[in-house]
């Protein structure tokens, strides 16, 4: 179970990406009705994602580095849930400089801990 629960905890933090750019992309274009449905499936990856996290967790023993990578993972979730809903409302104006930079710092150091490049 472990090993399959780790695997749809991996591919699904790809599909993820994949379809927030898409959503953000489809919303920049002012294409609503696509990005609303795609934003929701976001959202319920979003949900896969803590679930399988702390699944994997509980079955790990909690180690410092997973329980860090967890909390970062919390917090690139933030960042794409405020990308998509101000672009959407039209309010990231001048504030987009750093959830990118929040998405961006959180996503590599996420991937650094994941792969294991990253240590202590």
């Amino acid at each position: 179970m472990q090993t399959g629960m780790q695997h749809a905890h991996v591919d699904s933090w790809w599909l993820l990406i994949v379809l927030f750019l898409i959503t953000y992309f489809l919303l920049r274009a002012g294409v609503n009705k696509g990005a609303k449905i795609l934003h929701m499936i976001v959202r319920l990856f979003y949900i896969v994602m803590i679930f399988s996290g702390i699944y994997l967790l509980f079955m790990w023993g909690f180690p410092l580095t997973h329980v860090l990578k967890g909390v970062l993972a919390i917090v690139l979730i933030y960042a794409m849930e405020m990308i998509l809903v101000r672009t959407k409302k039209g309010t990231l104006g001048s504030k987009a400089p750093m959830y990118w930079g929040i998405l961006v710092a959180s996503l590599v150091i996420v991937l650094l801990l994941a792969f294991r490049i990253l240590t202590f």
